[in-house]
């Protein structure tokens, strides 16, 4: 097709206007390169065929395709060598005239074909006439790629004009960068925190912006709340509003569904500290605006960093006092609540202590000791920052190998009560599991009022953290009243010693070296358990009484006469829990 530029311009779908139709395949290779290079900042080709006008030119294009962006101009001879080396022409506006088509050698249709290989964005001619312009005409319109036919006395002010219009795009692009960096520096060296970050970067883009960890946590946020609401509402975030770091692309993106947001790492040195997202309802993020996220992760890097630096000093201190609490060292009940008072901790009130480990064994792992560290420190902030937000005054620190957190409860709470309030606080950790996030088991202790009683509270969940993750398996969540006769049995330091009680009491069912003994030892426990109803027994296994009468012999045979014996069913019901017990 061709008419005069700024004309409309007749498409395969029917006629439309030249800012009409629908984008093409090539049209989102604008955003993201056939190699999958983010594109370099340019112009659209429309506004250079809508240049072409004052040109008297002609455009020869699907509409689509005037949606692809032009940073820079080459002549034929240079594109199609560049070409013929293997190099992309994406974002390259060919320029060609008579005399290059006909002086080249080859054939027009394979000069029009090398060019669309090697997607350039299009192709400007001059001074065509007669045959030649016929069959360049035929040429673009069967390789598709967009032809604009200006005259030859009006290409020179047109190649001016595409330049400049080029170059002032890119001068704009540098000021705009330019002035973000003077801005968000100034926002870190005033003191300012990430929600401020996030507010300047707002300022810029017209949007919501969100800083979150490694692993989804939003730790400051920034924007309307009509784009908040927008942003909180795209399947990106999981049921507890954890970003689903894992599932999002980081730099630019095509067009599509995910075009109207873009993410970027926030990274220092060899460590990644987050990620910044930004997303905007009414329009798609470019590349420019990408380039903007970069500098800002860069700013938002050197504040994470700072404030690392602070709160390492600060973590001292505070980790010290709450150790000596812990231990029964920090001085008296009200010298230890006004320590920890003007440490922005409130402990002179109702509260448990909760016990945190991760489930992988660290002094086995196959990471290196500074990778173990990094990530100790993040399930430590996440514990930080999911108290933070629910009771800011509830103290919370990361020890080497556990966390901590002293967590208010209601007046008079009973476990049940507890364990709600105690479940939410694992839950936000815990997330949805995605996101590089460790399974982990927390322990929790009885409530207390004084801090007198900190120490026996701090024992109390440090046996249900270890004794719940032997009974329930990892990501345990146990409370110090449910291990029952389980908190007994870990007092016990030798597990050898548990094991030889296990496999002497037992016998052969302590092992699995018959199929039948699972079997046996379930049978064993629901007896134990029911006082040795049979019937009631039966009824729960789903057994016939005759056939429990029988396998109630064979166990008899085994272990001894245990229906008639009282002390040897207490140490057959010890050897079964035992044996339930992990790591034993």
């Amino acid at each position: 097709m061709a008419v005069r530029a700024g004309a409309d311009v007749q498409g395969a779908e029917g006629r439309t206007g030249l800012e009409g139709g629908p984008p093409t395949e090539a049209a989102r290779g604008a955003a993201v390169g056939t190699d999958g290079e983010a594109e370099m900042s340019g112009i659209s080709l429309r506004l250079i065929a809508g240049l072409a006008a004052t040109a008297q030119g002609l455009v020869r294009a699907d509409p689509g395709r005037l949606d692809v962006t032009v940073d820079s101009t080459a002549p034929l001879r240079t594109a199609l060598r560049d070409a013929s080396a293997g190099t992309r022409l994406t974002h390259r506006l060919v320029l060609a005239d008579a005399t290059a088509l006909a002086d080249h050698g080859r054939g027009v249709h394979d000069v029009f074909t090398a060019l669309e290989g090697a997607s350039a964005a299009g192709v400007v001619v001059s001074g065509l006439t007669g045959r030649a312009a016929a069959s360049v005409a035929k040429a673009a319109e069967s390789t598709g790629l967009p032809l604009i036919d200006v005259p030859l006395d009006h290409i020179a002010t047109f190649t001016t004009e595409v330049l400049t219009a080029i170059l002032e795009h890119q001068t704009a692009v540098l000021r705009r960068l330019e002035d973000a960096d003077r801005a968000l520096v100034q926002i870190v060296l005033a003191g300012g925190s990430l929600d401020d970050l996030c507010e300047q970067v707002v300022g810029f883009l017209d949007g919501a912006v969100m800083v979150t960890t490694t692993d989804g946590r939003v730790i400051a946020r920034a924007g309307s709340a009509r784009e908040l609401e927008h942003a909180a509402s795209l399947e990106t975030f999981d049921r507890t509003g954890r970003l689903l770091t894992e599932n999002e692309p980081m730099g630019p993106r095509p067009d599509g569904p995910t075009a109207n947001r873009a993410a970027v790492r926030i990274v220092a040195g060899h460590l990644d500290h987050g990620v910044l997202i930004a997303f905007c309802s009414h329009r798609r993020l470019t590349v420019d605006d990408v380039r903007l996220l970069e500098r800002a992760a860069t700013v938002a890097a050197l504040a994470i960093t700072k404030d690392q630096a602070v709160s390492a000093v600060e973590s001292k201190y505070r980790a010290e006092f709450l150790r000596d609490a812990l231990a029964g060292r920090a001085g008296s009940p009200a010298d230890a609540v006004a320590h920890a008072s003007s440490l922005g901790w409130d402990i002179n009130r109702p509260m448990v202590v909760v016990v945190a480990e991760t489930d992988e064994d660290d002094d086995r792992s196959t990471r290196d000791s500074d990778e173990v560290r990094f990530l100790q420190q993040r399930f430590a902030r996440a514990w930080t920052h999911a108290v933070a937000v629910r009771d800011a005054r509830s103290p919370v620190m990361g020890f080497s190998r556990e966390v901590v957190a002293l967590i208010g409860v209601p007046p008079q709470a009973d476990t049940d009560q507890v364990m709600r309030v105690v479940g939410e606080y694992v839950r936000v950790v815990r997330g949805d599991g995605g996101g590089g996030r460790r399974s982990f088991s927390a322990g929790v202790s009885r409530p207390f009022a004084s801090v007198a009683a900190l120490p026996q509270a701090y024992d109390e969940a440090l046996s249900a953290v270890t004794v719940g993750r032997q009974m329930h398996g990892d990501g345990a969540l146990t409370h110090v009243d449910g291990l029952g006769i389980y908190r007994l049995l870990a007092l016990i330091p030798d597990g050898t010693d548990l094991r030889r009680f296990v496999s002497e009491s037992l016998r052969e069912l302590a092992t699995d070296e018959s199929p039948e003994y699972a079997g046996l030892r379930e049978t064993l426990g629901v007896l134990l358990d029911t006082n040795l109803n049979v019937a009631e027994t039966a009824r729960l296994l789903f057994f016939h009484y005759n056939t429990l009468r029988y396998r109630i012999g064979k166990l008899e045979k085994i272990l001894g006469p245990f229906t008639t014996d009282p002390d040897l069913r207490l140490t057959l019901a010890l050897a079964l829990k035992i044996h339930q017990m992990r790591g034993i």
